[in-house]
């Protein structure tokens, strides 16, 4: 039996370039319920065109060792290289974007062009998934923040990075952080009062854009409601972004995965 032979590139909660001959809703349940390992928390993948190459990764080797088991059943991941793998990936040759839980359900995005918006808040809480992962407090924009994230004298970004946005009304939280200062917050492993803080510095320190909030990112804690806007590869020169999906798309078509937002 021949099976088709797919190229996913991994972005939480590892970092690789993997071969495998699972279609992607396979793929999923394959990878956060395989009988030799543990996972619970979100899985984040996508789809790489099976022709994309690079010096950087021994694809041809990979694919001549996916083969099927002696029994007939296909090879579920031949990892290719853990490292570096962002930095040496085209985003042209990016396809579909996946969203995986615990459970193996998953919502697709695909991707689209980005359509810049006026600036609804005074600043954002940007969530930095791969390569490294941080969450930063910022008044750089969706789109201005994959200019500032990439840039080569930054030497808290990336060359390439993928990262998200919460949802967040910097007015509504310090409006009801003075009503009631044990309220509590809706960013994971974040105080409210660390987070009135950094509000308060940028507000205060004159050409200040960027406050980091928190060395990691928790983005299993995060549920797909909390998110705004979409997904960002990002890098000094392109950008390729995947729109949310309204979430009474994501009811109706992946009931499943909404269940358990």
């Amino acid at each position: 039996m021949s099976h088709e032979t797919h190229l996913y590139l991994i972005l939480h909660p590892n970092h690789s370039l993997i071969a495998s001959q699972l279609g992607p809703a396979d793929f999923v349940r394959h990878y956060v319920q395989g009988s030799t390992r543990y996972f619970e928390g979100k899985l984040i993948f996508a789809e790489v065109d099976p022709a994309f190459r690079s010096p950087f990764f021994e694809i041809d080797k990979a694919y001549a060792e996916l083969v099927p088991h002696e029994d007939g059943r296909p090879k579920a991941t031949k990892f290719i290289m853990s490292y570096r793998v962002l930095e040496n990936m085209d985003f042209e040759a990016i396809d579909k974007l996946y969203l995986g839980n615990a459970s193996g359900d998953f919502v697709q995005l695909d991707p689209a062009p980005f359509e810049p918006k006026p600036a609804e808040e005074e600043m954002q809480i940007m969530i930095e998934i791969n390569p490294v992962k941080f969450m930063v407090l910022t008044r750089h924009d969706f789109l201005e923040f994959s200019r500032y994230v990439t840039d080569p004298k930054n030497g808290k970004g990336a060359p390439k990075m993928f990262y998200a946005q919460l949802e967040f009304s910097v007015d509504d939280f310090m409006r009801d952080f003075e009503e009631n200062p044990f309220i509590r917050t809706f960013v994971p492993g974040i105080h409210p009062a660390r987070l009135k803080s950094a509000v308060l510095e940028i507000r205060r320190t004159p050409g200040k854009m960027v406050k980091g909030i928190s060395v990691d990112c928790p983005i299993d804690k995060f549920s797909y409601k909390l998110l705004k806007t979409g997904f960002m590869f990002a890098s000094q020169e392109k950008s390729r972004f995947y729109p949310l999906l309204p979430l009474e798309e994501v009811e109706r078509k992946y009931y499943n995965f909404w269940k358990a937002m």
